[in-house]
Formats: structure tokens, C-alpha cells, sequence
């Protein structure tokens, strides 16, 4: 296991990790650098940075809007990529692209990943990349030691142990079927799904989509070893723009408080 991967597994040692979703560019880019900076002192384990898309097929409105806010403010790949090479030597948490695929093939692929390295991203999660297709990025990503993260979901049925046996740096659990937000309750058996994947891989899991109170932060870390939560800090950068940093850090120590 490379370097890479180590960062990411050991961002779950001693305690439930607290993954954070933000958008890259939105409201801007010196806001999401910023941001950052911020976040990972707050308190966060490993902070997932949105590539913007304008197709965004697995996210909600609250998700969608950021993409859309983030691309009219003219944020681009290599504006992303140039800004967390800038931000990197700051933060000592493992930092992960979200991205879809069409942005990585016509960036390129192979450049794509390298520029990841270069830059001093650990991980990329593609949401509509199926485990079936990972071959068309894994060989990529494996030069450039970055880990690509697998998701699984309550559909994933026989598929979750095979997907778990080739995942690296955690797993990502789909909680609810549907697109990205928050929802006000969580009803899948998580449970089974990540007992399952356990059963047959050591690599951390953790549980995203619909999470937004430190309540349900607490619920769900008792079911895996980590929470993902994206749009409830989306609706917060949304809300307050440029002066999003301290609303936003008061909304991570909260929940970061519940998970301790």
C-alpha cells in the first residue's frame, strides 16, 4: 500500500473521522482556499473538494447550484489544481478530488492524475464511474499513487464484497438512495451494508449522503468509522458567500464535537 493510501487509512486511527465536502471555486477560489485552512484546524479529517461540472448527475439542487456558481466565477481544473498546490503545504489532513469523468478525459487522463500528485491530492472519488469501469482510471491512479475510492450503496447487493476486497483509502457508504442533501432521517440498513464489506476488507468505512446534524453525525459514526457530510456545509457557503468561514467553522466544531 502506498504512501498515499496510509495518509487516508490513518485519518481514521483513534477516532471517527470527519469527512467534509465542499465545493471547489464556490463562492471563489480564494474563498475555498481559505476554507481549507480553516476547516482542517476546526477539526476535520480529510476534506473533499467538488471539481464543478455542469452535470453533476448525483447531486441535489443544493450541490448543483454550487457547481453552477463556482464555474460562472470562472473556476477551471487548473485554477483548482494550481490553488490546493498552494494550500498543501498548509494542511496536514488528506485532501481528495470529487470529480465526474468527462471533466478528467478532457483534461486527460494521465495528466489529470499527475497534476493530482504534483499538487498533493491523496484520493479521487468519481461518482458515476462504475466499479465495473474502474479499469479506465485505476492504472493512472495507481502510477501516480492516488486512491481511488469506491462507493457502495444499498442497490450494490452481491457487489459490496467485491468492491470492498479492491478498495483503497476508505469506502465510501451510499446512505440513501437518490441524489445529494440533507435529509431529515436516514432509513437504510446501513448496518448490513457495512458489516458486509467489512466482512471481507480491513479499509475504513464511511457513511455520506443526507447527513447534517451533529445528531445524526453521531448516529451514523456508530454504524462505520466515519461520516461524509457535503451540502449541509454547501447550504452554509451558499448562504453567507464570501463571509462563509466563520459560520462554516462553528458548523464543523459542532459536529466534530459529536463524533468525539
Amino acid at each position: 500500500m502506498n504512501n498515499e493510501q496510509c495518509t487516508i487509512n490513518n485519518a481514521f486511527k483513534g477516532k471517527k473521522a470527519f469527512i467534509a465536502f465542499i465545493t471547489g471555486g464556490d463562492p471563489d477560489i480564494e474563498t475555498t482556499e481559505k476554507l481549507i485552512v480553516e476547516m482542517a484546524q476546526s477539526g476535520v479529517d480529510i476534506i473533499e473538494i467538488g471539481v464543478p461540472f455542469s452535470d453533476p448527475v448525483a447531486e441535489g439542487p443544493v450541490i448543483q447550484q454550487a457547481d453552477e456558481r463556482a464555474l460562472r466565477a470562472g473556476c477551471t481544473v487548473d485554477k483548482l489544481l494550481d490553488m490546493i498546490k498552494r494550500v498543501r503545504p498548509k494542511v496536514e489532513i488528506p485532501l481528495l478530488f470529487m470529480s465526474y469523468i468527462n471533466p478528467i478525459f478532457v483534461y486527460g487522463k494521465e495528466k489529470f492524475m499527475q497534476r493530482c500528485a504534483d499538487s498533493g491530492i491523496q484520493g479521487v472519488i468519481i461518482p458515476d464511474l462504475p466499479f465495473e469501469e474502474k479499469g479506465e482510471l485505476s492504472g493512472e491512479c495507481a502510477k501516480y499513487n492516488i486512491a481511488l475510492i469506491s462507493l457502495i450503496a444499498p442497490t450494490s447487493g452481491e457487489r459490496i464484497e467485491t468492491i470492498a476486497r479492491e478498495s483503497e483509502g476508505f469506502i465510501y457508504c451510499v446512505s440513501s438512495l437518490g441524489v445529494t442533501g440533507v435529509r431529515g432521517e436516514i432509513n437504510t440498513n446501513i448496518t448490513e451494508m457495512t458489516a458486509r464489506a467489512k466482512s471481507v476488507s480491513d479499509t475504513p468505512c464511511a457513511i455520506g449522503f443526507g447527513i447534517s446534524t451533529p445528531e445524526q453525525a453521531r448516529t451514523m459514526a456508530e454504524l462505520a468509522d466515519g461520516v461524509i457530510i457535503g451540502s449541509a456545509i454547501v447550504k452554509i457557503i451558499a448562504e453567507h458567500g464570501v463571509n462563509c468561514i466563520e459560520p462554516v467553522k462553528k458548523y464543523v466544531k459542532s459536529i466534530k464535537e459529536a463524533l468525539a
